[in-house]
């Protein structure tokens, strides 16, 4: 059976992985991006200002990932948000709105009891490379 060849994706621009796995894999035309959580890649810290904050800053995190592997946002398929508080929800939309394409990718939403670092939200992404 022929295996598709998997490539790593790793850029200094969002935070280095903390555990056993990649930034994002590339395979068959498509990039699984892993969650980003509002590190700032500079300092390793979660950004002051709230969820918002946070919220520009996994995006900006995304960006960063996706552009190491030859994509945008434009090329993004689906999407998963997880929320600490799901009365976030209309604040991260409002971040999350101003940076995704048209049409915007699918997307699901959920709240889980806590993210690494005390995040306030996390985002994960696939694209087409």
């Amino acid at each position: 059976m022929h295996m598709p060849d998997l490539t790593a994706i790793l850029t200094a621009n969002a935070p280095a992985p903390v555990g056993p796995y990649s930034q994002a894999i590339r395979v068959d035309g498509f990039v699984f991006c892993s969650g980003q959580v509002g590190l700032d890649p500079a300092t390793g810290k979660i950004v002051d200002g709230g969820v918002s904050a946070q919220a520009r800053q996994v995006l900006d995190n995304l960006a960063a990932v996706l552009a190491s592997a030859g994509s945008t946002f434009d090329a993004i398929v689906k999407t998963t948000i997880f929320l600490v508080d799901i009365n976030d929800f209309a604040a991260v939309n409002a971040v999350y709105g101003e940076r995704m394409g048209t049409p915007p990718p699918a997307r699901s939403t959920v709240a889980v009891a806590a993210l690494p670092l005390g995040a306030l939200v996390e985002i994960e992404a696939v694209a087409r490379s």
